[in-house]
């Protein structure tokens, strides 16, 4: 069984990028597929691996921001080669779903969410990009558009859809109209560490972008004056900043040694944005510290309320700082978050993605003359 594996863009890491190791790992004879790749923002085990770029790659010589190509991707993604290969896995935010592939190939889309920005989160996404110019918001809204049809006709060249995780999967049922079989995302459970140190901080791990809420965290450390240190970077960072007072930190990008212990001595991480899935949290609890988040999205597969965390209701400063007061009354287990924790760990995803591949792999095989009447 021949094996691919197709990633959207690899321009530095982040979650989707962790499940790209654990595929790696699970097939590592399986070369990787994507856009465009900067290596330099790789881990090792990425950098080492066989990465096949498209011809974005070759555009310049110079790094470019992967949002700027994003109008050339659904052609550089439709040229890659898929021919030779019985299975290929499509991890896929974006336009990674979107390769051709032979009526000999299966393809399945292990889908970290449906296109963020060309469905129901659109506006935050496109608000940021268009301003107050009429007319670029028109052209951008238009593009939308297409790109919206241009996604719900790619879900047809997925033979079987993975999500990773049921609100994934809800999402790709209401955009797709397809069914999913879910499995969650891995942690990887080895990295990170318990401490009896507590440093007193509350924590924010994310890139910081729009769509993540962490300016909620800013203000509400900011108004309560709670310490929070805020790892990550991004196109928001200047504002977040401005908005600060002198109890918050922007610690930037934070190479892992560091950021292991930044978790296992934080008091909480705070998690305000609704994501599809999250990893964070499920690193925070494997490092025995709880998660006080925004009770929407992926993190009620993840958290267990008043045992591995609490949530807070509405995204606003005033319904964090509600549950920043109702945290200081509570005591966790650090040995229960991170036996929680534990329950997502790689080698969990790594042994039922490898099965779940070979069982599909079968069932294609066998169906492969599926709707084929031969009229004599």
């Amino acid at each position: 069984m021949k094996v691919a594996i197709v990633h959207d863009w690899l321009p530095f890491m982040g979650g989707a990028e962790n499940v790209i190791i654990n595929m790696h790992e699970a097939f590592p004879e399986a070369p990787i597929y994507t856009s465009i790749c900067n290596r330099m923002n790789m881990s090792k085990t990425l950098r080492e691996a066989d990465i096949r770029t498209t011809h974005l790659q070759k555009t310049t010589k110079k790094q470019l921001d992967h949002r700027k190509l994003f109008p050339f991707m659904p052609t550089a993604m439709e040229s890659i080669d898929l021919n030779k290969y019985d299975v290929v896995i499509s991890s896929s935010t974006s336009v990674g779903k979107s390769v051709i592939t032979g009526p000999d190939t299966l393809h399945i889309c292990y889908c970290n969410t449906p296109m963020r920005y060309a469905w129901e989160q659109r506006g935050n996404y496109i608000g940021p990009l268009t301003g107050k110019g009429s007319f670029r918001n028109k052209m951008i809204s238009y593009f939308m558009t297409f790109m919206r049809v241009w996604d719900f006709a790619t879900a047809a060249r997925v033979d079987v859809f993975v999500a990773n995780s049921v609100n994934v999967a809800r999402r790709i049922h209401k955009h797709y109209r397809r069914d999913a079989y879910v499995i969650h995302c891995p942690v990887r459970m080895k990295m990170f560490h318990t401490s009896i140190e507590d440093g007193g901080y509350f924590l924010c791990v994310s890139r910081l972008q729009e769509y993540k809420g962490i300016e909620l965290a800013v203000k509400a450390c900011t108004r309560e004056k709670l310490p929070l240190y805020v790892i990550g970077t991004g196109p928001m960072r200047k504002e977040l900043e401005a908005m600060a007072g002198p109890t918050v930190k922007f610690l930037g990008f934070v190479p892992d040694e560091e950021l292991l212990e930044y978790y296992a001595k934080c008091k909480a991480l705070i998690f305000p944005g609704v994501e599809d899935f999250g990893i964070t949290p499920l690193e925070a609890q494997a490092s025995g510290r709880p998660v006080i988040a925004l009770g929407k999205g992926g993190i009620l597969e993840t958290v267990i309320e008043n045992e591995t965390g609490i949530f807070f209701d509405e995204p606003t400063p005033e319904s964090l700082i509600d549950a920043l007061h109702r945290f200081e009354k509570m005591s966790f287990d650090k040995e229960k978050l991170r036996s929680h924790a534990m329950e997502f760990d790689e080698s969990v995803f790594k042994e039922r993605l490898k099965r779940f591949v070979e069982e599909q792999y079968k069932l294609f095989k066998t169906r492969q003359l599926s709707g084929v009447t031969i009229y004599k």
